[in-house]
């Protein structure tokens, strides 16, 4: 049974990627799993039917059946998966030399690589993610030796805090970067790479075309969600980093189509 702790908005993030994986489910299914009141789920549901991600039928919830424009926020996403993505980011870290130029895209898969970038070396980290930038400059106040040179792009913020727009995209595009670090909203063999939001979608094209490699970690509840625009195909990812609940025909969908694929033990 889920923590009943969960806030309202991180609960119905969780249901959304349930209702999206499985395409259907019903209010006592999600009762069980998440140990609230019926009159609670039923309230989540119709938050995410305003959204117009949901639709209710009688006893549960379905797909709405279209690409997905809702951005839960960062502290909605942070609580899910939060054990898969430490293990995920502990393997993408493994890829990154001392000295080099690390690009970081924003999301919370990726906030949890920049913790462990701590611990290299002589790196220079180009991120449009506040929350990462506040991560670097707060560990540098502290007087750590080891803290990354910071550049952060500029341009607007959105609701998972990642700066997008014009500027990011003049500035990213200026640059020269060794690897960059990418999360997705979303993965699919038809629609690749997806986020729900437009601009966003643009400036990390702007980051793959500056990097001369991508890594891009996603755990298995990202797999067959598709947002609502594409900003890169599964064959212009040179590694991809996963966990073993991914199931076996995605993982072989991945393995022909990117360049290298890691797939990393689920948190239990």
């Amino acid at each position: 049974m889920a923590d009943q702790t969960l806030l309202a908005a991180q609960r119905q993030a969780l249901i959304l990627e349930t209702i999206r994986r499985t395409g259907a489910i019903r209010v006592a299914e999600l009762v069980e799993q998440f140990g609230v009141s019926d009159m609670t789920i039923r309230r989540d549901l119709d938050a995410l039917v305003r959204q117009g991600t949901v639709e209710k039928v009688h006893g549960g919830a379905v797909a709405t059946g279209t690409a997905s424009a809702f951005e839960p926020g960062f502290d909605a996403k942070s609580a899910l998966e939060e054990g898969t993505k430490a293990a995920l980011a502990d393997a993408a870290v493994r890829l990154v030399e001392p000295g080099s130029v690390v690009a970081l895209s924003a999301g919370t898969t990726t906030y949890a690589v920049a913790s462990r970038l701590l611990e290299v070396p002589e790196l220079t980290v180009v991120t449009n993610s506040l929350r990462i930038a506040d991560l670097l400059w707060a560990a540098g106040s502290d007087g750590r030796e080891t803290v990354p040179s910071l550049l952060l792009t500029g341009g607007s913020p959105t609701r998972s805090a990642a700066l997008v727009g014009a500027l990011a995209d003049q500035t990213i595009h200026s640059l020269h970067v060794d690897l960059l670090i990418l999360g997705v909203h979303g993965v699919s063999e038809q629609a690749g790479l997806t986020t729900p939001n437009l601009a966003e979608a643009q400036t990390n094209r702007a980051l793959i075309a500056s990097a001369r490699r991508t890594v891009v970690v996603a755990d298995h509840t990202k797999w067959g969600v598709v947002g609502l625009s594409s900003f890169a195909t599964l064959a212009e990812v040179d590694c991809f980093i996963t966990d073993d609940a991914l199931p076996a025909t995605a993982r072989g969908v991945l393995a022909e189509a990117v360049g290298e694929l890691v797939v990393v033990p689920a948190a239990g």
